[in-house]
C-alpha cells in the first residue's frame, strides 16, 4: 500500500516511502525493539523512587494556568547551578515528570538543578498545546529558576523521544522576535532518540490518540523549522533501536549544520529506546559528560 484515503476522501500518499502502515507502526513502535520492556519499566519505577526519596524534591511547581502546566524541581546543593530542563517523553500521550525523577540522578550528583516539565497529554490537547506550554516551561524556567538554585544562564535542555521533539522545538523557537528573550537562551541541548519529522506519526498506530492533520505535521516538525542558532546540540539514540530513530537523528544534525549552527552525533551502543536515557542517572556517563561539556563551554557552536 502506497497511499490511503482520509476521512474527506483525499488520496494521502505515505510520506518518506514507506511501503505500508505496517511498515510506519514497526519503524515507530519502541516496544518492538525492546531488549526487556517490563525491566525499563521496573528500573524507572524504583530509580525515581530512589531519587525522590534521597535527594531534595520539589513536586508541582505552576508555571501556567492549567492543573498540567507544573514541573517537578531537584535543587543543587549549592546556589547558582547550572540547570538541566529535562522533558519526558511517552508519544505525547503518556507519563508524567514523576515518572523520570531518575533523571535527575547523574546531573545533581554533578552540582546541577534539575527541572522535570509536565505538560498536558494528547488526546485533551493537540500537539499546538503541548509545544505551547513546554515554551512556558522553558521561560518560567529561564525568569524564576535562580530561586531554586538554578543559573538562567547555564540551562541545557534534555529530552527523550517525544521530549526529544519538544526539546528540538525549544531551539527552533524565535525566542527573540515572539518573547523579548535573547535569541538563544540555553547552553545547549542533549535530545535522546528524538522525533524531528513527524510527518510519518500521521499515519501510525498512534493517531487516533496524537490526532495529527496537515498543519499539526507542519508547524510542529522541527527538522524544517531550524534557524540560525549559537545553541550547540547532542543528538544521541541506542544502537539496538529501529534504524528510523537514528535517520530522525542523523537528519537533524545535517538539518542543524546546514544554518551553520554546530552539533554532534553521541550513539549510545547496546542500548535500545527504553534503557538509552539511563545514562543520566550515572554522573560518569556519555550523556551526563556532553551535558557538562555543554556548560562549561567545551561543545560551542562559534
Amino acid at each position: 500500500m502506497t497511499a490511503l484515503l482520509a476521512q474527506s476522501g483525499e488520496l494521502l500518499s505515505l510520506p518518506h516511502g514507506f511501503p505500508s502502515l505496517d511498515a510506519i507502526n514497526e519503524a515507530y513502535n519502541p516496544r518492538l525493539r525492546a531488549v526487556n520492556l517490563d525491566a525499563s519499566l521496573r528500573h524507572y519505577a524504583e530509580q525515581s523512587e530512589a531519587a525522590r526519596r534521597s535527594h531534595p524534591y520539589i513536586a508541582g511547581v505552576p508555571y501556567g494556568p492549567t492543573l498540567a502546566e507544573t514541573l517537578d524541581i531537584v535543587p543543587a546543593r549549592r546556589p547558582g547551578a547550572p540547570v538541566f530542563l529535562y522533558i519526558h517523553g511517552g508519544y505525547w500521550r503518556a507519563n508524567a515528570a514523576r515518572d523520570f525523577s531518575h533523571m535527575a540522578l547523574g546531573p545533581h550528583a554533578l552540582g546541577y538543578t534539575t527541572v522535570l516539565v509536565d505538560y498536558a497529554l494528547c488526546p485533551a490537547v493537540t500537539l499546538d498545546e503541548i509545544v505551547r506550554q513546554v515554551r512556558a516551561a522553558a521561560i518560567w524556567v529561564i525568569r524564576y529558576i535562580d530561586q531554586h538554585g538554578g543559573d538562567p544562564q547555564r540551562i541545557v535542555i534534555g529530552g527523550h523521544s517525544a521530549g526529544g521533539h519538544l526539546g528540538a522545538m525549544l531551539l527552533c523557537t524565535p525566542w527573540q522576535e515572539r518573547y523579548g528573550l535573547p535569541a538563544d537562551p540555553f547552553a545547549g541541548a542533549v535530545l535522546v532518540s528524538g522525533l524531528f519529522d513527524i510527518a510519518p506519526l500521521r499515519y501510525s498506530y498512534l493517531q487516533p490518540a496524537i490526532q495529527l492533520d496537515e498543519g499539526l505535521v507542519a508547524r510542529n516538525s522541527p527538522r524544517h523549522q531550524v534557524r540560525p542558532s549559537r545553541t550547540p546540540l547532542v543528538l544521541s539514540w541506542g544502537t539496538l533501536e529501529q534504524p528510523s530513530f537514528e535517520k530522525q537523528s542523523t537528519q537533524m544534525h545535517r538539518a542543524w549544520l546546514d544554518k551553520n549552527n554546530y552539533a554532534e552525533l553521541l550513539p549510545l551502543t547496546n542500548a535500545d529506546h527504553f534503557t538509552a536515557i539511563e545514562g543520566f542517572e550515572k554522573p560518569e556517563s556519555f550523556l551526563c559528560d556532553a551535558l557538562h561539556r555543554l556548560v562549561e563551554g567545551r561543545i560551542r557552536a562559534d
